[in-house]
């Protein structure tokens, strides 16, 4: 659920942003366009009638001004419902009664069937109900009720319909006086348990946030522990305790470790702080690196349970990528990785694509070259044009990154990038070796794409970019390309970042 002032900001923006779902879902990150169109329609049915109305609920919410002209109407015209209902057009039949009875619980109409009984007088009727030998009806007439009132009493006592014994033999009931009472006892013993059960049930729902027909035995201690604690001013101990199926002694271990110190207090701050220091990027498993950098060593699992606990959560989102393929506008080359994207040293294989980012600014293209070795970014060019320049531009940079006996396969999709007369004449003047995917298999790219996602999921996604200018943004993501290659981790470089396992090697200064 939405508190209103989460609502009135979604309504607001939904207003300025001329009745747009989608930008505002895309700034706030919620609701859903069904739920923010309902928002809106309570909110005009507010301003137009002056009744507030929850949109998660059908019914109306009145002022205590229009109940109080509800009942004093219904007061001064002969106490009728219906006559108020029709004369005011609101509320319905249920609101006016418990308007009633709030108000002036004195002024309703009382009949015979609505007399107050004492709880002897009830259990007498009762039990005479049940040891009759002849009908309801004439049991009723003798303690002064209706057939109704007295079966009322009874489901009262007794249940009505959620606790079904299997059926049984009729049996007497006998007939002197502590018999009788011993079987009210016995009965009453039974209510208490069920309403203990009722309980328990309650607890389950409002306090662990579970669906109250849970296996108990699935529950852990710490959990039935809570269950106690919360039910033990209304109910015994012992019988909680049976009644959740917890020992004595677990329950009382329980309660002292909650008031110990958090023995992990200091590594959750300091997971939170590597978790926001790294732009919310970071999983469990690079956490795990970070912190082993630090010289911090603890489980993988402890890690994951505390992330979770404190929702320090990555969240991905796939979008369509960008296209550039305009058909075979000139001879393509085979697939020589065919999708083997290990490399034993730097510069044996590069890797390139050309991607898209849409802000509402405008549209950004990002064409990189990655290393197999390391996944190292040897070169990119950022432009708001997917064209020639974008690609020759970031080819020029690599190939000036080489040594003279070095010439990598440079392995491509099929767009037309690489397939025009600039690429094909730089490669050829440095004796790059082509390598290009079959049509329409991003699989035959994936290392590409793959790193494509992360940038996507890192740094794109799950942010509003309103209000942010195109250069604003190219600068953005050149200085989170800087951070990929000089601090981003990898777990399959031993928890370093490319540049630092190349400098680890000796292969860089």
């Amino acid at each position: 659920m939405y508190s209103k002032e989460k609502r009135m900001k979604a309504i607001e923006l939904y207003i300025k942003y001329d009745r747009s779902a989608v930008a505002v879902i895309h700034e706030l990150g919620y609701p859903d366009r069904r739920m923010l169109a309902k928002w809106y329609k309570a909110y005009l049915e507010e301003q137009e009638t002056g009744i507030a109305r929850d949109p998660n609920s059908r019914y109306l919410k009145y002022s205590s001004e229009q109940k109080k002209i509800a009942v004093d109407h219904y007061l001064a015209h002969g106490r009728s419902l219906a006559r108020t209902i029709r004369a005011l057009g609101y509320p319905s039949r249920p609101f006016l009664v418990q308007w009633c009875k709030e108000l002036v619980p004195e002024g309703r109409k009382k009949r015979a069937s609505r007399l107050q009984y004492t709880k002897d007088q009830k259990h007498e009727g009762i039990i005479a109900l049940c040891t009759r030998s002849g009908s309801a009806k004439d049991v009723a007439k003798e303690y002064g009720v209706s057939r109704e009132v007295l079966y009322n009493w009874k489901n009262e006592l007794l249940g009505k319909g959620d606790f079904i014994l299997p059926k049984q033999k009729e049996r007497q009931l006998p007939d002197d006086r502590e018999a009788l009472l011993a079987e009210l006892a016995s009965l009453k013993k039974q209510i208490h348990w069920l309403q203990l059960e009722k309980d328990i049930l309650e607890a389950t729902a409002e306090i662990l946030k579970k669906d109250p027909g849970v296996d108990r035995k699935k529950l852990t201690n710490k959990e039935k522990t809570q269950l106690v604690g919360t039910l033990k001013n209304k109910h015994s101990l012992q019988e909680l305790l049976e009644s959740v199926g917890i020992a004595r002694s677990s329950y009382f271990y329980q309660r002292k470790i909650a008031t110990l110190p958090d023995k992990y207090e200091t590594l959750r701050l300091l997971i939170i702080r590597l978790f926001a220091e790294n732009s919310r990027r970071y999983g469990y498993r690079r956490i795990y690196g970070a912190l082993g950098r630090s010289g911090v060593y603890v489980s993988e699992k402890v890690i994951q349970q505390i992330m979770a606990e404190h929702q320090l959560i990555v969240i991905g989102k796939r979008k369509r990528k960008y296209s550039s393929y305009q058909g075979e506008i000139t001879p393509s080359v085979p697939n020589i990785i065919a999708r083997n994207f290990h490399a034993d040293s730097p510069n044996v294989k590069w890797l390139t694509d050309l991607t898209e980012f849409h802000i509402p600014a405008g549209k950004v293209y990002l064409s990189p070259m990655v290393d197999c070795f390391d996944g190292l970014l040897t070169s990119w060019s950022i432009g708001t044009n997917p064209d020639a320049e974008l690609v020759n531009s970031m080819l020029d940079s690599a190939i000036s990154t080489l040594n003279p006996d070095e010439q990598p396969i440079v392995h491509s999709d099929r767009g037309a990038h690489y397939r025009w007369p600039g690429w094909l004449d730089r490669m050829e003047r440095a004796g790059l070796t082509r390598s290009m995917s079959q049509k329409g298999c991003s699989p035959d790219n994936a290392a590409c794409e793959g790193f494509f996602g992360r940038i996507k999921n890192e740094m794109f996604y799950n942010r509003s970019w309103t209000g942010i200018s195109i250069d604003e943004f190219m600068d953005i993501l050149d200085g989170y390309l800087h951070w990929y290659n000089e601090k981003r981790i990898k777990m399959s470089l031993r928890a370093m970042s490319p540049l630092e396992y190349r400098r680890s090697l000796g292969l860089v200064a």
